[in-house]
């Protein structure tokens, strides 16, 4: 998606004619929505600086030129974009503008540096890597990008920066990434109208723009795919913004707590498909071939018998078992036993372990204990049973204990979702969790469908996995799961009568990834920490929605399940006190399983009101996008007051 798109010639007499902003304007209200125009004044210099840049004879007048391109599957944008041909070859320079004027090195981390970001002084990537980083990810997605061999040339434009002698932004330690994409300050006018007419000497005659814009999107890399050639040390996911930043934090932080033997506790706050495992596994390789002593760690046995599987036949068994381990392992752990473990989905950690949970003290306090660097990736609204105790407060109090020095961070970007924020925010508003701007808007563009029928659900997620097997049905656990004809797949354990509609629940560890496993249900305990192109999930009856308001429900849960143990005990003595506190279990199962999906996610509910209460949430969603088109008509017929 594509904020503003034009000629060179275009563009530059839209800036001289004051025309630009307000172009900027309806278009991002049609596509995005929830903008102000003082927000989009905010870009007026940088455009104003690209406009004066753009003015040169020799950059031909039909060159395209866009502003603020999507990049597929995130939720980042590139901020220029100029398209032509050098005379042999199609090229499209991408321009990652910025305000700053001051910079410091960091010299302990790749790729980082110090600016005035936010009201604050803070370290983000140096804008030769972020342009660079860009460019991958669009060449990494875009299938006309690389059958078309079309050329991307990344650079950065820092218009109010001033260099002076032995500049740190120009600085040796950032020579790999200004060698991939050269920055370019204030005086320098010249020398980046330069580097555009390098590769933009002819017009855009093929429409580089559309093509890049509308090209194929390239199924995206899951973690369970890419894990293989991760672990032999291959790049496999880009790191891009805060994601980048605090990998080089952590991997400094471990370091350092090795060398100094100064315990050092990171934790890591992001929602669903804020890129938290790919950070992980990422960490672990590179400081494993640091030689420090490290290992994975989750509760979650879904993701560790994936990857179990997946690296089966090109690592030894041994070699696996001591990457990835279950969160109950560290009961009788020495001090400092590790040099490094990184835990994820810290929510889910419990007080003890063990079949019976009668072992050990508590979890968050032997992982820091055991370990030099612990890092906890946590996201609190992923708690989805009632023995989940992992939070920030907890962490923090026994890295106190141990004399821990802590530090906190929070990553933002989605990756999942098709780069939705607005879905997320808009789930969280449709179950009820917390309020927010999303109510009538999913923002970008993600494939949410309800149906009325659990068959003609199936049936398209059968259709969506014969593409590439990434294509599942999951459930809430409101149906039993019986010990009995575990292995027949006809064994209908989740049944719904009225529609004809059975399927059983998953049958293998494995079934994420195994090719036949596409007519059994996953559950949360076997979805969670995974991730898929396509999701159909079924609402049982544990979520309704009656007078206004979703209510759950913990007494409609399966006796197998064992995410409320003990409830019906609380129960007993305090009914409001159980419903208090199996409430977040069950709207945080239903959100957990409707991120599950990349690029989309289909619903069905048992509970006919809570069906109608979803697709009038929906249609809302319709009508918002009508209405705005329907000002923006009028804004274009010279009614602008109306918006």
């Amino acid at each position: 998606m594509i904020i503003y798109e034009s000629t060179k010639e275009q563009f530059v007499g839209d800036v001289v004619n004051e025309l630009l902003i307000d172009r900027l304007y309806n278009s991002y209200q049609e596509k995005i929505g929830r903008t102000s125009k003082a927000e989009i004044r905010s870009w007026e210099n940088s455009l104003q600086k690209m406009s004066n840049v753009m003015q040169d004879d020799e950059i031909p007048n039909d060159a395209a030129v866009a502003i603020e391109f999507n990049i597929p599957n995130t939720s980042k944008r590139v901020d220029f974009l100029i398209a032509g041909n050098d005379g042999h070859q199609d090229n499209v320079v991408i321009v990652e503008l910025k305000q700053w004027e001051e910079v410091e090195k960091v010299s302990t981390r790749d790729a980082i540096v110090r600016t005035y970001l936010g009201n604050a002084v803070r370290e983000t990537t140096h804008p030769s890597y972020q342009a660079w980083s860009y460019a991958a990810l669009i060449e990494d997605f875009n299938e006309n990008v690389q059958e078309k061999e079309i050329q991307l040339k990344p650079c950065a434009y820092l218009h109010n920066y001033r260099k002076t002698e032995d500049d740190p932004l120009t600085n040796e330690h950032y020579k790999h990434h200004l060698d991939k994409a050269p920055v370019f300050t204030k005086g320098e006018i010249q020398k980046l109208r330069s580097f555009i007419k390098k590769y933009i000497r002819k017009g855009d005659q093929n429409h580089l723009i559309y093509q890049i814009e509308n090209g194929r999107i390239r199924p995206s890399k899951s973690l369970q795919d890419a894990l293989n050639n991760m672990l032999k040390g291959n790049d496999e996911f880009i790191m891009i913004d805060e994601q980048k930043v605090f990998y080089e934090e952590a991997f400094q932080l471990a370091l350092e707590a090795v060398k100094t033997d100064k315990k050092h506790v990171m934790i890591v706050e992001g929602g669903p498909g804020t890129g938290k495992s790919v950070l992980a596994i990422n960490l672990l390789v590179n400081l494993i071939d640091q030689g420090l002593v490290s290992m994975y760690v989750t509760k979650n046995s879904a993701p560790r018998h994936i990857y179990s599987t997946k690296l089966k036949g090109d690592f030894k068994k041994s070699h696996i078992d001591n990457l990835f381990k279950g969160s109950g392992s560290f009961t009788e752990v020495g001090d400092n036993e590790f040099d490094a473990l990184i835990v994820d989905e810290a929510h889910r950690l419990n007080e003890k372990s063990g079949l019976y949970r009668n072992k050990g003290e508590n979890q968050v306090k032997e992982l820091i204990k055991g370990s030099k660097f612990t890092l906890f990736f946590i996201d609190e609204n992923q708690k989805v049973t009632l023995s989940d105790i992992g939070s920030i407060d907890l962490i923090k109090q026994y890295a106190k204990e141990y004399n821990a020095e802590v530090v906190s961070c929070e990553l933002t970007s989605q990756f999942r979702c098709d780069g939705s924020d607005g879905y997320i925010a808009w789930l969280d508003d449709v179950l009820q969790i917390r309020n927010t701007a999303n109510k009538n808007d999913l923002g970008m563009d993600y494939d949410i469908r309800l149906y009325d029928d659990p068959n003609e659900m199936l049936a398209e997620i059968e259709r969506l996995n014969e593409k590439n097997n990434k294509s599942r049905v999951m459930a809430g656990y409101c149906w039993e799961w019986p010990k009995k004809n575990r292995q027949e797949v006809n064994h209908l354990d989740i049944t719904i009568p009225e529609h004809d509609f059975g399927i059983s629940w998953n049958i293998e560890n494995t079934w994420a990834i195994e090719n036949s496993s596409v007519r059994e249900a996953g559950c949360i305990h076997t979805a969670q920490g995974l991730e898929f192109d396509y999701v159909g999930v079924i609402i049982g009856d544990d979520m309704r929605f009656e007078d206004g308001e979703i209510i759950t429900d913990f007494t409609k849960r399966a006796k197998t399940d064992q995410s409320l143990r003990g409830i019906k005990g609380i129960a007993k003595e305090d009914l409001d006190r159980a419903h208090e506190l199996a409430d977040p279990i069950i709207r945080n199962t239903y959100r957990t399983l409707m991120t599950r999906g990349q690029k989309g996610c289909f619903v069905f509910c048992t509970d006919t009101t809570l069906q109608k209460y979803l697709a009038e949430r929906l249609e809302r969603v319709i009508l918002h996008r009508k209405e705005r088109e329907k000002l923006l008509y009028l804004v274009d017929e010279g009614e602008e007051y109306l918006v």
